[in-house]
């Protein structure tokens, strides 16, 4: 009885403790469910960035064009929030992705025994002297200045003598960037669960037994020093077959100056476009689609490695899809059919171009200039974007097919197709939006699709880079 009774007291005594503190308590819900609270980091501007706020537009052409065969091909569509350059990628920011491989080349090389193996240029022990995966030392300078013969041999191996003019350059075949990605959007989709019974929720059918095929991207070097790409197939084993590995030779063609135009003078553009530094506020061009997704690769870890743990939380950089592209250029308004209003390249009372483009025929400089312009010299959209139109010609991250406007959803629309290194050479197609310098004014219309093979680099073809935002609306409250 001692014992029960004990139980009882205490069980009383503890309910009206609780009691107590509920009612004297902030935090209080009284039984009520109230969700879980939880702290939201708060994303800063990136540099060099506009916000582009969620909306939708009638994308595509909503006239037909006989002269041109352009068919009225508009619809309605929705994109979220995301930031976006203000510019196109520069020249000089290019060169910072170049020299970050270079100078991540030689800490390999400093580290690797054949060059002396200076163990500091490497980390592959915690402090505790365990083992883990190893990094590059980054607060190691590299010793350009009275290196020892070891360390002169691993910097001028990234170099070579040009037979022809005797200079020390750099060897561009040696610039190899090499990432992975992880494909989200086929890891979520649920024909590649592991578990069998959540692949197919109809319990009118059996529960699935077969394997699941997936594609991957993997990628290596030779003992010739040549990159190999494959495209593996096989039956899911495990979350690590959506993890896909690239190796880019990241330096820009700078050939392309002479091979995209024949019989004509460029050979200035060859030696000094991406090298003198009177180029360096001028697009990047000579760069592939596969070395754009390669630069916002990197450009997200260098980002992400500043923030150290908070960089978990930031969106990837990458190419806007087609949908965000044209949206952002017509500033959001299916009227327009440039970044501007109205149907003209230029204003009507002083005759001021709005964009870098051939004016007319054999006459490129009527617009100030004959090639590429600094990027910004022309006047920003309404969104505070410039060189939307003209300049150099934008990659996106969206794939071409006759019919892609008839294969994408209205929100958020993306056709995308990562093509094998088998598939046909059609297959490989990628949209490109906004014209160029050599374009004529109807070219460099916001709501016209292009297209050019993802491993084509073209003197007048560039890109810039986008992150979605971590953001939400409060949306539109009813009001009386």
């Amino acid at each position: 009885m001692k014992t029960s009774k004990y139980i009882i007291y205490a069980a009383i005594a503890g309910a009206l403790a609780l009691y107590s503190c509920a009612s004297g308590s902030r935090h209080a819900t009284g039984g009520e469910v109230t969700g879980v609270s939880a702290s939201s980091w708060s994303e800063p501007t990136p540099y060099g960035m506009v916000l582009v706020s969620r909306g939708s537009i009638k994308a595509g052409p909503q006239e037909a064009d006989s002269l041109w065969n352009l068919r009225a091909d508009a619809r309605g569509i929705s994109v979220d929030a995301f930031w976006m350059d203000e510019t196109e990628v520069t020249n000089s920011k290019y060169k910072q992705f170049v020299f970050w491989v270079r100078d991540s080349i030689i800490r390999e090389r400093l580290a690797d025994p054949a060059y002396g193996g200076n163990e500091e240029y490497k980390i592959e022990e915690d402090r505790d002297g365990n083992p883990i995966k190893p990094y590059l030392n980054w607060s190691k300078p590299i010793p350009w200045r009275n290196p020892n013969e070891d360390e002169e041999r691993a910097i001028e191996s990234l170099y070579r003598i040009n037979p022809i003019t005797g200079v020390r350059e750099l060897d561009p075949e040696q610039l190899n960037y090499r990432y992975e990605v992880y494909n989200h959007t086929e890891a979520a989709k649920r024909k590649h669960r592991l578990n069998p019974e959540r692949r197919q929720y109809n319990t009118d059918l059996p529960v699935p037994t077969d394997v699941p095929i997936i594609s991957k991207d993997t990628a290596w070097i030779n003992d010739e020093g040549e990159i190999v790409r494959q495209t593996i197939t096989r039956g899911l084993t495990g979350d690590y077959d959506f993890l896909n590995t690239y190796i880019v030779n990241v330096y820009p063609d700078t050939t392309a100056w002479i091979n995209d135009f024949e019989n004509a003078y460029n050979e200035p553009y060859v030696r000094m476009y991406f090298s003198h530094g009177g180029y360096n506020d001028y697009p990047v061009v000579g760069v592939s689609w596969e070395q754009a997704n390669a630069f916002a690769n990197w450009r997200t870890d260098y980002l992400r490695r500043s923030l150290g743990r908070e960089g978990m939380y930031i969106e990837p950089y990458r190419l806007p899809t087609e949908a965000e592209w044209e949206f952002a250029a017509r500033a959001g308004e299916s009227d327009n059919k440039y970044p501007w209003e109205g149907d003209l390249p230029l204003t009507e009372e002083r005759g001021c171009y709005y964009a870098n483009f051939k004016p007319h025929e054999g006459n490129y400089v009527q617009d100030g200039h004959l090639i590429t312009s600094r990027v910004g010299t022309y006047a920003p959209n309404d969104f505070g974007l410039y060189d939307m139109a003209g300049n150099v010609s934008e990659w996106t991250s969206t794939a071409f097919t006759e019919s892609v406007s008839h294969l994408t959803s209205d929100m958020n629309p993306e056709y995308r197709y990562d093509a094998a290194r088998e598939d046909p050479y059609k297959m490989k197609r990628k949209i490109v939006r906004g014209g160029s310098w050599k374009d004529v004014a109807h070219n460099i219309r916001s709501d016209i699709r292009m297209w050019e093979y993802q491993n084509e680099q073209r003197s007048y073809i560039g890109f810039r880079c986008v992150r979605s935002q971590i953001g939400f609306a409060r949306g539109n409250k009813y009001k009386k």
